[in-house]
């Protein structure tokens, strides 16, 4: 039977909440853009204090925010992902309550509860309907502050006093406990009146059963701009009661209102204070950083402007093939492969050729790209290059482009139609409509680049985990020297030793946890490594790779491949430069390197390797799916899911999760591997292009289920 039971009137604060939004609207005019960060709630994300709004930050935005309130200290991480996508994730200090009432697993730490949020903009504002979203809070944890919304925001302006932005929500969960309207989803069915508590396993579960069941409320607030750049007021209604909160004492509440007061200083650093519950002050700090806007000034050669008095060579065999070489390395990164082509010129490999079938005269360079992460620029560049020093009578221009002995694409350009846009000689003629990319087809001849036959480097390290029951915050700070020793093209031979700087793994005692996980420790034995070893050699490999055939390519390699494990390995991958899908095979075979031998090996031993499906979705820009099937470290079998997604500025933000056949209790903690990371390309801190990157990682838990061997040669 559907529920019968009553609607509840929103209490007096929210009519109050309603009513001011009906005096502004007196004085409504054009929603104002609002200059500099956006207040961050308590929990992190966009919104008030405790309730959060349908705004949204700017596409790239990374907010970091820190706010204190009595019972609960939050750390927040917000990333707006894409224009209409929030991703949170955030871990609260719960200080009043232990980890564990076992002081031999967890010591006096204070309970560290991690949540994931996510907040989906379901339509934008307008003149007369407010913006609308959609939201998760607390998935994918323990559960303590899971909660699920529908919000709304409309902005007003006036005159003189500055701007006001509503909004008004529905909350579930812990949005949800003031109870003050009823769940509109339990007329449906009566299993949404009721909302179970507790989680399910070992946590870290996403508990879709519970999703909009029990109890709801209205929730409601005002943001005042007021005319002083960077101030603005809040005022909110909460939608819970703290009755049911977890917090390891007892929360009074004296007032539903939450009053508070937010300050931009700049675009990068943000204040807040508030009064919470009648009876407890609040304060938070954020600080913004936009990886969509990110840019670094840089210290290259300009981009060629075409000259009305150039002139061309007359015919191929004028062409200053040395130049040429020297012109396109210096000004669009494009190496030359040595050998001789079609002219005698030990610098450049170069294949010139008339066909009168396609009637087509065109010139090909093999090339590899050195600098430029963004193949578009460099090909445009190169194309200047080609049109200011090739004959007019050339009709194409090819770049075959290769990594060592893999030939990767052809960057063909339509030299007439370039060079009518380069030039100005065509209205409205645009340069890119002139170039396309194709597969590569493997040369027939000998392809070998000049370099360095040895090269090296030294950067620092940071190995880290997250939500330890021995410590909040597990780290291995160390410094790293590899070396690279290119025998050819195909066969490279390299190394990297690690030297401890500081560690905290001193502290990490995983032997079982509470819920006796049996698999085999793959991971969890990091802290043997770590306190063992204070100069260790992190891998020493040789890697022989082979194009196999028209965008299909293959390597093999052996060695130590990582701190942790040995052995050898092969991969194949099928990727064409045109297609939106890659798919890939692996193998491996691994011994468990012996953390008490520098070049030692334990008993155990594993066959893992996976099945990988790469999709660049057409449907979201820039993003690239990752399925992988198959077998991990410790011995389990499944699937690792993870998205990509690359922001203008080159920074790539990712998300993984591996779903497995061991059980929750196999597994132990959090039920199942996921996280987190960030890979940053060098030329956001350099003033010269590169295409070297780091990464940095989060990884809430670290178990043995669900692990990958981490190669140190990947296609991709």
């Amino acid at each position: 039977m559907p529920s019968t039971k009553p609607a509840k009137p929103a209490k007096l604060a929210l009519a109050i909440t309603l009513a001011l939004a009906s005096l502004v609207t007196a004085t409504q005019a054009q929603a104002d853009i609002i200059d500099g960060p956006l207040a961050q709630s308590d929990f992190g994300g966009v919104g008030l204090l405790q309730t959060p709004t349908a705004r949204m930050n700017p596409y790239g935005e990374l907010s970091i925010n820190y706010s204190d309130a009595d019972e609960y200290r939050r750390t927040a991480v917000s990333l707006q992902l894409f224009p209409w996508l929030t991703a949170t994730a955030r871990y609260t200090d719960i200080r009043y309550q232990l980890y564990s009432g076992d002081s031999n697993f967890s010591g006096d730490q204070t309970l560290k509860d991690k949540g994931f949020d996510a907040k989906v903009l379901l339509s934008q504002e307008g003149k007369y309907l407010p913006q609308l979203a959609l939201g998760l809070q607390d998935v994918g944890g323990t559960g303590i502050f899971a909660g699920e919304y529908l919000v709304a925001n409309k902005r007003f302006s006036t005159s003189e006093l500055g701007s006001f932005d509503v909004s008004l929500g529905m909350g579930w969960g812990y949005l949800g406990r003031r109870d003050n309207i009823s769940n509109p989803f339990c007329e449906i069915a009566d299993r949404m009146c009721e909302r179970p508590r507790g989680t399910s396993g070992s946590g870290g579960k996403f508990e879709v059963d519970k999703w909009f069941r029990g109890p709801a409320a209205l929730f409601g607030g005002v943001q005042y701009y007021t005319p002083i750049d960077g101030l603005s007021l809040m005022a909110e209604y909460d939608p819970n009661d703290y009755q049911l909160d977890n917090a390891g004492r007892d929360i009074d509440v004296d007032s539903p209102w939450n009053l508070g007061a937010h300050y931009a200083y700049n675009d990068t650093v943000s204040f807040k204070l508030g009064y919470e519950r009648g009876n407890t002050v609040t304060f938070g700090v954020t600080f913004n950083y936009n990886f969509n806007k990110a840019y670094q000034h840089k210290v290259e050669p300009a981009k060629r402007i075409a000259k009305s008095d150039n002139t061309t060579p007359a015919s191929i065999n004028e062409v200053d093939y040395q130049k040429l070489a020297n012109d396109l390395l210096t000004e669009s990164g494009w190496k030359l492969a040595e050998g001789t082509g079609a002219h005698d010129n030990e610098s450049a490999n170069v294949n010139a050729n008339a066909n009168t079938t396609n009637k087509t005269n065109s010139i090909e360079l093999i090339a590899t790209q050195t600098r430029f992460r963004n193949t578009d620029e460099a090909v445009d560049r190169a194309a200047r290059i080609l049109a200011d020093s090739m004959p007019e009578s050339l009709t194409e221009y090819r770049i075959t482009e290769y990594d060592g002995n893999l030939g990767k694409a052809t960057h063909v350009i339509n030299a007439e139609a370039y060079k009518a846009a380069y030039r100005g000689e065509r209205m409205l003629a645009d340069t890119d409509n002139a170039i396309r990319t194709t597969s590569a087809t493997p040369t027939q001849q000998q392809v070998s680049f000049k370099q360095d036959k040895f090269s090296w480097s030294i950067e620092p390290d940071l190995d880290q985990s997250f939500g330890g029951a021995e410590s909040f915050y597990l780290y291995q700070l160390s410094l790293k020297a590899s070396a690279n020793y290119q025998f050819n093209d195909a066969l490279l031979f390299s190394g990297k030793m690690g030297i401890n700087l500081a560690n905290s793994y001193d502290k990490f005692n995983y032997l079982l946890d509470s819920q006796g996980a049996t698999l085999p420790r793959v991971r969890t034995r990091i802290r043997e490594y770590a306190i063992n070893q204070e100069v260790w050699l992190e891998h020493l490999s040789a890697r022989y790779t082979e194009q196999l055939g028209r965008n299909l390519y293959g390597q093999v390699y052996g060695g130590y491949l990582e701190r942790m494990f040995g052995g050898v390995g092969a991969e194949v991958l099928k990727q064409a430069p045109n297609s939106n899908w890659a798919f890939g095979f692996d193998v491996n075979y691994v011994k468990q390197r012996d953390p008490y031998k520098d070049l030692g090996f334990d008993d155990y031993d594993v066959l893992t390797g996976h099945v990988s499906v790469y999709w660049d979705t057409p449907y979201i820009p820039n993003t690239t799916l990752i399925a992988r099937t198959g077998r991990f470290l410790a011995k389990d079998e499944g699937v690792h899911l993870e998205l990509q997604h690359e922001f203008d500025s080159g920074v790539i933000a990712g998300a993984f999760a591996a779903f497995t056949n061991v059980s929750d209790e196999e597994y132990g903690e959090g039920s199942f591997t996921k996280g987190f990371y960030l890979s940053i390309p060098f030329d956001l801190f350099f003033v010269r292009n590169t295409k070297a990157r780091g990464s940095l990682g989060w990884l809430p838990i670290l178990r043995d289920g669900g692990q990958m061997l981490r190669r140190p040669h990947l296609y991709r």
